[in-house]
Formats: C-alpha cells, structure tokens, sequence
C-alpha cells in the first residue's frame, strides 16, 4: 500500500515538474502607440497591445498571430463594465505573460511552431475586432474601434518583419477564435503575395441554436454586438449581402466562404457554448443546470439529452466544412473550451487524441500539409483521453 501511495506521488511530482517546464518564460507586453493616431484604440482609448516572443534559427521567418478571447460587450451598459478592466483597457493588462500550447517556445511541447515567432495580440474591443464607430460619446467615452485594432496591430508586426513571412498563422481561441475566422481572408490580404498563409480557430465556432427555454439567446446577444459596435461593415460582404448582419457574426453562415485555408479546433460539447448558449442564466431561472454546467459528471439524463442534441446541432453547423480540402477539424467529444492555449490539451503525453493523434500533430500536419485531418469525435463519453473541464463553485460563471 505505501509503496502504491508512493508511487502516486512521484506520478503526480513528475507530472507538475512537466508543466512548470510547460509554462515557458514570461513574454513582456508591447504596446502600439502609433495606433492612436489611427484611432485604433481599446474600448477607454488606451492603445491596443502584444506580446512578442522572437523567432529563431529555422522559424525566424515564420509567424504565428494568436488573438485572445473574452466574450463580447452588447450595449453600452455591459461595455462600460469592461472598459476599465484588461478586456477594455491595456492599461490592465498584465504586463508579461507565460506562453504555453501552441505558444511554447519549447520544441517538446510544441514541435512544428516552437521556433516561430510567436505573437498573442490582447482583446480590448469586445466584438472580435470587427467594430468601427467613429464617433465618440463623451458621457461613457466608449470607444468601439476594433476592426481598426486588427488592422493597426497587423501593420505594426509587418514592419517588424512579418513583411518576410515565409509561413504565417492567423490563430485565436474563444472570441479570438470567432476573429481568426471573420478576419482570416483580411490577415491573407494583408500578408505579402509569396507568403504561406493559414488560420487555426479555436473553439471560434459559436453556433445559432434556441436555448433550453426555446429562446434564440445567442442570435439576440449577437445582433446586439454587431449593432453597438458598427461591426456590420466589416464583416464578409459575401454574407451580408444575403442576411442579416448580426446572422453573419456566426461561423454557419460565412465559413464556407473563406477562400484562405483553414482548421477548426473545437469540443462538440464546448463547455462555454453549453453554459451561455444551450443553458444560460436566463433560460434556467431556478438552477437546474448549475451542478451540470460545473462538472458534466453532474448532468441528469435529461440534460445530457439536451447535450447530445446540442452536438447534432454543432455537427449539422459545421458540416459544410467537411470534405472541403481548404478546410481541417479536429472536433472531439470533450466538455472543454480553449485547447490550443493550454498545454495539458495541445500537446502532452494524455492529451486528448483523435485517430491517435493529439491537436498539436493534427494542425501541424494539415499546416505543413504532411497528412489532411478531418475527424468528428464519436458522442461522449466515448473517448477516454478527454479532459473535461470542471469549474469551481465559488467561481463565477460567465454568462451573457
């Protein structure tokens, strides 16, 4: 017994040691301050910002541009809630953070971009850096600019040098997934003709469904950000031109128009799409779905009903994109949410694997066009190298 309890620990001591090893050096932040004089400013005013970690040797003229998540602001009243805090000012952001996932400068960890230069752009606008309201109202001096963010920011990082890319990635998770795909072919055109241009998204597909009091939540909130921010304008004319702007902030509606290539990351359980879309706050006044959102062990069988309805619905949304050669996915049947980022699910020794094969082999593949994936997961709980996220109690939920 005591040497089985001992060799938990060494298990799970070798195991921590690995990801201390995982978290890599603190990048410090770079502010664009040229990008004032844009207008190109968070939701305060403050500049937009990055955190830089340089290539080298083989990868110096590669780059890797990874936008960050944080949900969205849909009027002025959630918006102000944001501006003075890191997803509406810069002036909050941590001034250095660690990179890991598909991040890492470590070859062991991320073994096709470790060498890249690799870029995590902060999101301060609050609708995937696609509003451009000019004017400004100076009772909330709220500042809705985020198309002009991305443009600014992108131009910044081509006189860095992104203007001799060999290879580039247009990345994000969440929100910032949601922008890698709305601003994928923008990146492309931005790019240098010669340049080898790709997007990952990660857990970027928000999908239209009714929640579980048969109301269209998400298709609301969505509209309502497009409206506040002025995101219309910039988002696919290919789309708009046929619906409804706030249809178009979707991925369903415009994906299968993107011209540039492209692999979707994503859980068919998306633990934030369950939370925010299927079962928010407002569909589920009594709290019947909190136990079930915090841990899917949770779930009663007619929740994981609804679940498993829900990843009908995510695979009839993403559907369009199978058999397209453009296109790649890895869609695995975990409750989670963000996979590229963290290191446990990019790229460890019990990663989650589809076809044997974990997220960071099945991007650097497709990227490097060694083998084409495309694999959908079979329906929870059949896959055993999931890591299913479980949310503390005490934390609050984020709902929209």
């Amino acid at each position: 017994m005591a040497d089985a309890r001992l060799g938990q620990w060494l298990f799970l001591l070798a195991c921590a040691v690995t990801l201390l090893k995982a978290a890599g050096v603190p990048v410090e932040i770079t502010y664009v301050h040229s990008a004032i004089a844009k207008g190109a400013v968070c939701l305060d005013g403050s500049p937009p910002a990055y955190h830089h970690d340089k290539g080298f040797g083989s990868g110096i003229n590669n780059w890797l541009v990874h936008i960050e998540g944080g949900g969205w602001c849909n009027n002025v009243t959630n918006c102000l809630g944001r501006k003075n805090t890191r997803l509406g000012s810069s002036k909050q952001m941590l001034k250095a953070i660690a990179f890991s996932g598909i991040l890492s400068n470590r070859k062991m960890f991320n073994p096709d971009f470790y060498n890249w230069n690799r870029i995590k752009v902060r999101y301060c606008d609050g609708a995937s850096f696609t509003g451009d309201v000019a004017a400004v109202n100076p009772a909330t001096g709220l500042y809705f600019r985020g198309a002009r963010i991305f443009r600014a920011v992108i131009e910044d990082l081509l006189a860095k040098g992104m203007g001799n890319a060999q290879n580039a990635i247009l990345s994000g998770c969440s929100a910032g997934g949601l922008t890698s795909i709305l601003h994928c072919d923008n990146f492309h055109a931005l790019l240098p003709a010669g340049t080898n241009v790709k997007c990952v998204s990660d857990a970027g597909y928000f999908i239209n469904v009714k929640d579980v009091s048969g109301a269209q939540h998400i298709e609301e909130l969505f509209s309502q950000v497009v409206e506040t921010h002025g995101s219309a304008r910039n988002l696919p004319p290919s789309c708009t031109s046929k619906l409804r702007p706030g249809l178009c902030f979707f991925p369903q509606y415009m994906a299968s128009q993107i011209r540039t290539r492209i692999f979707f990351v994503n859980a068919a359980y998306d633990s934030w799409q369950i939370k925010n879309i299927l079962a928010p706050g407002v569909a589920d006044p009594h709290g019947t779905w909190h136990e079930c959102k915090l841990d899917i062990k949770n779930c009663s069988p007619t929740q994981l009903k609804a679940m498993q309805d829900f990843r009908v619905q995510f695979l009839s949304a993403i559907g369009g994109m199978t058999g397209c050669p453009l296109k790649g996915m890895f869609i695995d049947s975990c409750y989670a949410h963000c996979q590229t980022e963290m290191q446990e699910t990019w790229l460890m020794a019990d990663s989650p694997v589809l076809n044997k094969t974990t997220i960071a082999q099945a991007v650097g593949d497709w990227f490097y066009g060694r083998t084409p994936f495309q694999k959908i997961d079979c329906p929870y709980p059949c896959n055993p190298s999931c890591h299913n996220r479980v949310f503390d109690p005490n934390q609050h939920l984020i709902e929209q």
